[in-house]
């Protein structure tokens, strides 16, 4: 019992309070008029409850196990899930489009949502091998890699592109763990790059797309920054600032003299000559960061190439929809946008207080689809308004603050990465799923913690928080 005495209730008390609120919620978005007790298992509700009633089951279980079993068999673990989604791919049956889950009789599983803990296990356990350091050596980062994007693969084969998605988040806690900023900085730039070169494809400046200039530009200024402020050479960045803007100017008077300069040559050259510039006193310096900067400055403009490739080669063609619908460059109502239109009025006539329980005119008359899944959180705006909302995200807030208190509490790797793995995948879904239901991001499908109807996605969460109580109630026990 010296386990249940370890335990921080604190985290204990909001999962309860959250899966609570999320079973109250499913009943809401699931109501009629026929409706029968919120604990019927013929209702959403009742399933959920018997989901949570599980769920605290297993919960209990891996409170009881040995913490060491989870460093011990952590590789077992992975390897196990990683054979499972490899099979899911083939026996799964096809849902929407998707091979993703197994089915059971009455009951159906997703496999992916059980890949979140594994991984976070084997991460966790790469990094509490003995002296290993993620910036010791180049090999580190592949193996950190390889566990992460291993599942990736296998769910995207399963075609299930937000549950892939989810594992990315796991680039946080390498940044953690030591790696470079510039990975997160790449990573935004990158999301920047995509967003400007798809969404403005008009007028054409100097020949170029409005958002390909755009884009250009940016890589110039990021160009002139990383010199500024990352390699902190003065004046090497003074001299490419001034054949930036001397071009620049060059080329605006050309073309006022009715002379078409070739936008793409422009950039190209321009750019051209100043990483041959850095690239030069790279090599007459010997300062490792000039390499650094001119390889993030090409690979960027290598990146802006593949952009109009990816979207419209790569990318399925509901999925482009979906973000040029988010993007604001079509307004399909009836069709990709259909669901968050009918999600933004239903968050918007909740107002300040809300339309009360059971009171969602949107809910009720079903104009949301997915409303007890996905879109579960435009139910809790609808009929609780900006306060109710509010509460619960000060919920999800007040949960994701504890659990960064524990995983810096933890005296060995292992604790640590895999708390952080935790709260990487909890902000990645949380963050995805309101910006989803609110139009601030496309709709892929990734379910609200604790909130969204299924027994998969509250099972794997729920593994997810009991194995890290249970490795944070044995802390005292382990080596400092």
């Amino acid at each position: 019992m010296s386990v249940f005495r370890s335990l921080d209730w604190v985290t204990i008390i909001l999962y309860v309070l959250l899966v609570s609120a999320g079973a109250v919620s499913i009943y809401a978005a699931s109501y009629d008029f026929d409706n029968a007790s919120i604990f019927d298992l013929t209702e959403f509700s009742g399933k959920q409850f018997l989901w949570i009633g599980l769920s605290l089951v297993i919960g209990c279980i891996i409170l009881l196990l040995d913490y060491r079993l989870y460093e011990a068999y952590a590789y077992p673990i992975y390897g196990v899930v990683i054979l499972l989604l490899i099979v899911t791919i083939f026996v799964a049956p096809d849902i929407k489009g998707s091979h993703s889950w197994l089915v059971f009789g009455p009951v159906s599983l997703q496999p992916a949502e059980f890949g979140k803990f594994a991984t976070a296990l084997a991460l966790a356990k790469l990094f509490d091998s003995y002296s290993f350091s993620l910036n010791a050596k180049i090999s580190n980062y592949f193996r950190a890699l390889i566990i992460i994007f291993l599942p990736i693969v296998m769910i995207l084969m399963q075609r299930e592109t937000g549950s892939a998605l989810v594992y990315l988040s796991l680039v946080f806690v390498l940044y953690r763990e030591g790696m470079s900023g510039l990975v997160l900085c790449a990573v935004v730039c990158a999301v920047a790059y995509f967003v400007v070169a798809v969404k403005y494809s008009t007028p054409l400046i100097l020949g170029l797309p409005a958002g390909e200039f755009s884009v250009f530009v940016l890589i110039c200024v990021i160009f002139c920054l990383m010199l500024l402020f990352y390699c902190r050479d003065i004046f090497i960045a003074r001299n490419v600032i001034l054949g930036f803007i001397g071009t620049g100017i060059l080329v605006s008077v050309l073309e006022i003299c009715g002379v078409h300069v070739n936008g793409l040559a422009y950039f190209l050259s321009a750019i051209g000559l100043g990483l041959a510039y850095v690239l030069v006193a790279m090599m007459r310096h010997r300062i490792k960061k000039f390499l650094i900067t001119a390889g993030f400055v090409a690979t960027s403009v290598l990146f802006l190439f593949s952009v109009n490739y990816v979207f419209g080669n790569v990318l399925e063609p509901h999925q482009q929809m979906r973000i040029k619908v988010t993007l604001g460059i079509e307004d399909d109502l009836r069709g990709a946008g259909y669901n968050v239109n009918q999600s933004k009025i239903a968050i918007g006539s909740g107002g300040v207080s809300g339309k009360g329980f059971l009171n969602g005119t949107q809910t009720k008359l079903k104009y949301v689809p997915e409303q007890h899944t996905d879109f579960i959180f435009c139910t809790i705006g609808e009929e609780q308004g900006f306060i109710g909302s509010s509460i619960v995200l000060a919920l999800f807030l007040a949960l994701i603050l504890r659990i960064i208190h524990l995983a810096e509490r933890q005296r060995t790797p292992f604790g640590r990465v895999y708390i952080y793995c935790v709260v990487s995948y909890l902000i990645f879904h949380l963050a995805i799923n309101i910006g989803m239901v609110i139009g601030l991001c496309p709709v892929i499908g990734i379910p609200l913690p604790f909130f969204s109807y299924g027994g998969s996605a509250l099972w794997g969460f729920t593994i997810l928080l009991f194995i890290m109580l249970r490795i944070d109630a044995s802390r005292k026990e382990r080596r400092d």
